[in-house]
């Protein structure tokens, strides 16, 4: 990492433009440049926000508009290009899923041949959904290195499951630990066998707070139906995306060797062999994804894990051979 680290957005939608607030203001990076194939909209987005780095307490960040370039120099590089995901997309429409995938996955091939011509050494954060079939996309395809192709996976999910959990509870969700796996989507499932609240099992949580026992599979559709209850309401998401982006970037650039349930090429873990991308615990630091948790699954969440796969390698295969060569739009995140 270089002394002033650089980060590259690209795609400034909904997402992007909370990426690029989010980032300035973390005060980690001395340059944040702006690509969209909109360049009125980039070239605005980017005015914008420079100016709001006067308003008190001052930022560091010089944000400017820029070209594709800007990646040679980049630190790290967040993807928030392409059509945002619909409601019903999100929510198990198989044929809008499928259709999403058609248009983002030649927007993602459109952005990573971009960038390849300039590094294959910046981490690279995707957040474009289907972001699993994009995931794989950008490992695979463009001898990327895959550790550092990460995807924001379900750490939106799973910061919906903490607030599920610590509602139910009646604590803090600084108090829960507790993921989502899977797909970022309609077959993502909450991992409660080792979940934990003040260091309690959810079993011997229930019994010391005296609370209802849980079913995982109500608070898994409880939590994948309050991401559908903000799309229908608001139209996206961005603010916690946005979050959780820039935290992964941060957690790259500063060594921190922590644990997020990221969306990676699935190599040598749990059974996979690199024939899908999804999302499991690991550690992410330096050199983007250090390594996967060797977690354990019970027999329900290890056959939601497996279905959950076959969900996402559908998609892929169904894009798989879809070339370049179409009209793009990689904006609107």
């Amino acid at each position: 990492m270089s002394t002033a680290p650089h980060l590259v957005v690209i795609g400034i939608g909904h997402v992007g433009s909370d990426v690029v607030t989010n980032a300035a203001a973390l005060g980690l990076f001395s340059r944040i440049s702006l690509i969209d194939v909109d360049e009125k909209v980039r070239d605005g987005q980017a005015l914008d926000n420079h100016q709001a780095t006067a308003v008190a307490p001052a930022m560091t960040s010089t944000i400017t508009a820029a070209d594709y370039d800007a990646c040679r120099s980049a630190d790290a590089i967040i993807i928030s290009a392409g059509p945002s995901v619909l409601p019903d997309s999100y929510g198990g429409g198989h044929d809008s899923r499928n259709s999403l995938a058609q248009i983002n996955s030649k927007v993602i091939r459109e952005v990573m041949g971009n960038i390849c011509q300039y590094t294959h050494s910046a981490p690279i954060i995707l957040i474009t959904n289907p972001l699993d079939v994009n995931v794989h996309i950008a490992a695979t395809e463009f001898d990327y290195p895959s550790n550092l192709v990460v995807g924001t996976g379900t750490a939106l999910d799973s910061a919906r499951l903490r607030r599920h959990l610590a509602d139910w509870a009646g604590v803090s969700p600084d108090s829960v630990q507790a993921f989502m796996l899977g797909e970022h989507g309609a077959t993502a499932f909450p991992y409660l066998s080792h979940a934990s609240i003040g260091g309690l099992t959810l079993a011997e949580a229930t019994t010391a707070l005296g609370l209802e026992p849980l079913s995982p599979e109500q608070v898994g559709n409880s939590v994948v139906q309050s991401a559908f209850d903000v799309l229908e309401g608001k139209g996206w998401t961005s603010s916690g995306i946005s979050k959780a982006a820039v935290s992964l970037a941060r957690a790259m650039l500063l060594d921190q060797r922590s644990i997020h349930p990221v969306c990676t090429l699935a190599d040598g873990v749990l059974g996979f062999h690199g024939e899908v991308s999804l999302s499991l615990p690991a550690v992410v630091g330096g050199h983007g994804v250090e390594h996967h948790l060797d977690i354990v699954l019970d027999e329900w969440e290890q056959e939601k894990l497996l279905a959950s796969a076959a969900a996402v390698r559908e998609v892929y295969e169904s894009v798989r051979s879809s070339g370049n060569g179409t009209e793009l739009n990689p904006r609107r995140g």
